[in-house]
């Protein structure tokens, strides 16, 4: 028993780690933005076009992932993956165009695209079925240190040495972790101590399809689909690109100050993610309320940064972006919420259909955003009006969204019934 404990913990700071990196890079261009600009003269359009190429490959490694994650296990998928990402981080520090930017983020998407739902899986067969949500909301906790480091430690690092030698050093550092990954990790406990764990599924095409056309006949799928591409789309598109630009532009930060008010949006995601987690599982006992509340909070926080003018206090930006973070700490319950509409079998492929519009979102906003503001203001893209434009579509998908979830169906109150029987 104490060694399945140890080794649980042990496999958990192992995965852990690898999503602290893929949290990383995916933040990663919002504060290096005006070495990008100073270095290879880019545009708007090819600032989201590179940081959107990351979640495009994100989004599509999904497909093929949910096929295999429950067959062959997350261990061999994440390691292989993994080294996919050092890869990505080498081409990207020696990038010298649009082309070759955008192809090492595409690397980088296509390389951590199992970090999160890999880590889920593991939980899932390490940890149990009623401690879901906890564990998984310490996992976006432990994994928000790497939105920490992509702020003011980056901002630092820069300076320091230098966009690209930062990227190689991040690569070398991703090479060590997978290897670690790949000594510490085992797919599954030989002795469970929470009940029986299904064997891994077949990799037949036909049964696949199947899965996946069992998944996509459920009503609640469509909703929490579209929670998650709403939810973590927008978060991650202020967080990964515009929060920076509109800082640094509108409301006339430095780096610095800017990397410091992300730093704060970071630390309440930290917050917010365990503390979400513990009022579904423990406290409320409830999935759709905690949910309408953390998607209508941080509506609320936007339609707030909306309206600020230039010089706004920096006290009162940290707050607001804190609380933005804290009620996106929301998003993992989505996870939770659709793995119990489905067989434990069928976890991964659950996960995985999820997050696939989790991944499709933030590119869909990052792109769509620019564009927008782009096509509304085209002398001033980067102004006080085209992001007040922006941050108002961005709390009416919000506010939609919170309408919707009310249509799914509460979960939580059945699986604990089912478990109660079984004991």
């Amino acid at each position: 028993m104490k060694w399945i404990i140890s080794r649980r913990w042990a496999i958990f700071l192992a995965a852990c780690l690898l999503f602290v990196l893929s949290q990383f890079y995916r933040a990663s261009i919002a504060v290096i933005t005006p070495d990008l600009i100073s270095d290879l003269g880019l545009d708007i359009h090819a600032l989201s076009l590179i940081s959107a190429s990351f979640f495009y490959a994100f989004a599509v490694m999904q497909i093929p992932m949910s096929m295999y994650l429950d067959a062959i296990g997350p261990r061999i998928v994440m390691t292989a993956l993994s080294l996919l990402g050092v890869a990505g981080a080498l081409v990207f520090a020696f990038g010298d165009s649009v082309g070759t930017l955008v192809a090492g983020r595409l690397l980088l998407g296509a390389g951590t695209a199992c970090s999160l739902m890999g880590t889920l899986k593991l939980i899932t067969l390490w940890f149990g079925p009623l401690r879901f949500a906890t564990i998984s909301a310490l996992v976006l906790s432990f994994g928000t240190l790497g939105n920490m480091a992509a702020a003011t430690p980056l901002v630092l690092m820069v300076q320091s040495i230098g966009w690209r030698m930062t990227f190689v050093v991040f690569a070398g550092i991703n090479f060590l972790l997978t290897m670690t990954f790949f000594v510490v990790v085992r797919d599954r406990p030989k002795d469970p101590d929470h009940g029986e764990i299904p064997e891994a599924v077949s990799t037949d095409l036909r049964e696949i399809l199947m899965k996946l056309l069992n998944l996509f006949r459920e009503k609640d799928y469509w909703i929490i689909s579209l929670a998650t591409f709403c939810r973590y789309g927008i978060f991650a598109a202020v967080q990964a690109l515009w929060a920076g630009p509109y800082l640094m532009t509108v409301i006339g930060t430095s780096p610095v100050a800017a990397g410091n008010v992300l730093l704060c949006m970071s630390i309440g995601l930290i917050i917010g993610s365990p503390v979400c987690g513990w009022l579904s599982d423990v406290v409320f006992r409830n999935r759709k309320g905690v949910m309408i509340a953390g998607l209508s909070g941080m509506g609320l926080m936007l339609a707030v940064l909306a309206f600020l003018p230039p010089g706004a206090n920096l006290t009162v930006l940290s707050v607001l972006f804190f609380g933005f973070g804290f009620f996106s700490g929301v998003g993992l319950i989505v996870y939770a919420h659709i793995k119990e509409r489905m067989p434990v079998q069928y976890a991964g492929t659950a996960m995985t259909g999820v997050n696939f519009f989790t991944m499709v979102g933030v590119a869909v906003f990052l792109q769509g955003l620019g564009s927008l503001m782009q096509s509304l203001y085209p002398g001033e893209a980067l102004g006080a009006p085209a992001f007040k434009a922006a941050f108002l579509v961005c709390a009416a998908c919000l506010a939609l969204t919170s309408g919707l979830y009310f249509f799914t169906v509460e979960t939580i109150g059945k699986r604990r019934t089912a478990e109660a029987k079984k004991q």
